[in-house]
């Protein structure tokens, strides 16, 4: 009986571990705070840029907006930008704009990858990673594509090809 005994009282402490893990779990995950999906309102975000400014993303309503979360240290990323950036010379004439997140590198860092990708959309610096947070970006690189109203329309992890980004866009720019 005694060996019964210590095998309920294994499992019952064990059955309280998990109702506590669980509900202090479930405290983290804040309702208040959804993860952003399409067909929502892509949440508001202010981030200094490589070129001295602060951008905010509301200040681009009325405009396409592709916000890129991306490393150095990431090879899809590094594989992906020419792509991005063949993308943005050709369209940004026509309301389309590239807001591309680097994730808490240094400044140098990403300085000296600009440099050498010859990237001349904004490369904004998430240096607290709040915003990648706030988007719920766990997988890099990650991709929002934004309508001139706001609205997320299609959230990418993973490599993109560049047809499949100019397939992004001008389904986009065409929505009037």
């Amino acid at each position: 009986m005694k060996k019964y005994r210590k095998w309920m009282q294994v499992i019952i402490l064990l059955v309280i571990a998990g109702i506590g893990a669980f509900a202090i779990g479930g405290s983290f995950a804040s309702k208040d705070d959804p993860v952003p999906k399409a067909g929502g309102q892509a949440p508001d975000f202010s981030l200094p840029g490589l070129d001295g400014k602060v951008h905010k993303l509301s200040d681009y309503r009325g405009k396409v907006v592709m916000i890129n979360f991306w490393g150095t240290f990431c090879p899809p990323c590094k594989e992906e930008m020419p792509d991005i950036q063949a993308q943005y010379e050709k369209w940004k004439d026509e309301g389309f704009e590239v807001l591309a997140v680097n994730l808490a590198e240094s400044k140098i860092t990403v300085q000296g990858f600009v440099r050498e990708h010859r990237l001349t959309f904004p490369i904004l610096l998430d240096e607290q990673m709040e915003i990648r947070k706030k988007y719920g970006v766990v997988n890099y690189p990650t991709t929002f594509f934004i309508d001139r109203s706001g609205k997320i329309v299609w959230k990418q992890e993973g490599q993109m090809q560049e047809s499949f980004i100019e397939r992004q866009i001008t389904g986009l720019l065409e929505k009037m």
